[in-house]
């Protein structure tokens, strides 16, 4: 059997562009090795989201007495935990089959070769089947990169995978990484009561996103009594009698730290190696990565590549938008192209992270006249009113055409404020539109509408010194 088109990796980048492909009228078939909905949907944002929600409950008990709630938290049933977020993770790949059902898309199960550019083996239990199509998606995504001396065994050393489903908690933590997914899965872990250290090879945590907001969470950490080592570089370890005695070098000196499992999260690692892709004339890069075209194009044209095999930023809804202009292009929509004005990025910490468009810096070197204005959660009514005053919300606009450049947050339920700057940014709207436009108060938005008018010295809600006219 001939499709039209075939997608390789069942992940957000994937479904959603077999999908779209079925909705523009294409015969569309998808090849999942594991679990439809890949990583994200089984062992990635949403469990880990569905664990921090837990987790900020638990704490939430905990402080409940601040606003006058006699609350007491009798312990955590781990079992149940686990069971309840596999519930949901259950609910939303039911669904994506569901969809894919519905818009006669042939789901395969199996691992995926290439054996021509429009001719692909897929390997699984029941045997082996060939499968052809006019254009094939790539849509593979990454692995976690595995620390040399610490490999993931489940029992000493987790990765992200294994955080999500203990058996037990564990007393003490390791966390190698200062990224956003050793920072949030070691918060869920510091909030149900383990004690946690984090070890980050570079001088600063989240080292990928703006400086300040780096620098806010590192302080943010310190005040929830959680052990930063930066500069660090963990060697190894060894099981002792009390638990685990991890070795590493800290600015260039030996120390030990102990511990009863390590959470390894240092990065992900795209999976364009093993398909058998250089052997029909699709470069892959050393790294493992996949060059693509606007429209997703690989070095042949009939095979395209999508999500976090495509390159950076390694994020679900860059890969789905991907997949939604793949999907267009081989549908023959000859304006398609993947030219997004900025890509969101969210921290599911406490307190949260978002940020999207330009820092101050990286407005700099793109030859603007960068200003910018903040506005501390701690004069937001509605950030009171929740008792999370922690945070700010930074605006970067241009000082010759008040374009808005940049949005930059840490503080309370982010994640969600940061879509209305996506949009803004989006449609090249300044930093006036954003400061002019009505929003409801009480609501967390407001701090963006101050901010914007801190940019012009104008917010209203905290003190700025008066401009000299």
């Amino acid at each position: 059997m001939t499709y039209d088109v075939l997608v390789i990796g069942a992940g957000p980048a994937g479904y959603v562009c077999a999908i779209r492909c079925a909705q523009l009228g294409l015969k569309t078939a998808i090849v999942e090795k594991e679990n439809l909905g890949g990583v994200c949907l089984n062992v990635g944002c949403i469990p880990s989201k569905a664990l921090i929600a837990a987790a900020k409950l638990v704490d939430k008990i905990q402080h409940a007495d601040l606003m006058g709630i006699r609350a007491k938290f009798e312990g955590l049933d781990v079992p149940a935990l686990v069971a309840w977020k596999a519930g949901i993770v259950n609910k939303l790949t039911s669904g994506v089959g569901g969809l894919l059902k519905n818009h006669k898309v042939s789901v395969h199960s199996g691992e995926a070769k290439f054996l021509a550019p429009g001719k692909v083996e897929v390997k699984s239990k029941d045997g082996t089947a060939v499968l052809e199509a006019k254009n094939v998606v790539v849509a593979v995504g990454s692995t976690p990169i595995e620390v040399p001396g610490f490999a993931f065994d489940g029992t000493h050393v987790w990765s992200s995978t294994h955080a999500l489903a203990p058996k037990t908690l564990p007393k003490r933590m390791i966390v190698i990484g200062g990224g956003y997914i050793g920072l949030e899965l070691g918060l869920v872990y510091h909030k149900l009561g383990a004690e946690v250290r984090v070890l980050e090879f570079m001088d600063r945590v989240l080292p990928g996103m703006e400086e300040e907001l780096s620098k806010e969470m590192g302080r943010s950490l310190k005040k929830k009594k959680i052990e930063v080592h930066l500069k660090t570089k963990a060697t190894g370890y060894t099981v002792t009698k009390t638990g685990l005695a991890v070795t590493a070098e800290v600015e260039g000196k030996p120390q030990t730290f102990e511990c009863d499992v390590v959470l390894s999260c240092v990065g992900r690692r795209p999976n364009g190696k093993g398909l058998g892709l250089e052997n029909i004339g699709v470069k892959v890069d050393e790294r493992g990565f996949v060059p693509v075209d606007a429209q997703r194009r690989t070095s042949v044209p009939s095979v395209y590549a999508i999500g976090d095999v495509a390159g950076q930023p390694m994020l679900a809804h860059k890969g789905s938008h991907e997949g939604l202009v793949a999907a267009a292009a081989i549908a023959g929509d000859q304006g398609a192209a993947y030219d997004p004005a900025c890509i969101p990025a969210v921290i599911f910490t406490d307190p949260e992270i978002a940020s999207v468009g330009l820092s101050v810096a990286e407005a700099k070197q793109a030859g603007f006249e960068p200003v910018e204005g903040k506005f501390p959660f701690g004069a937001s009514g509605r950030a009171m009113s929740l008792n999370e005053t922690e945070g700010w919300v930074k605006v970067v606009g241009d000082a010759k055409t008040d374009k808005l450049l940049g949005v930059h947050m840490i503080g309370p339920e982010v994640t969600e404020l940061v879509a209305e700057a996506a949009l803004a940014i989006e449609m090249g709207a300044t930093v006036s539109d954003l400061a002019q436009t009505i929003h409801a108060h009480p609501t967390l938005p407001e701090a963006i509408m101050e901010a914007a008018e801190s940019v012009h010295n104008m917010a209203v809600h905290i003190f700025q010194t008066p401009k000299k006219h």
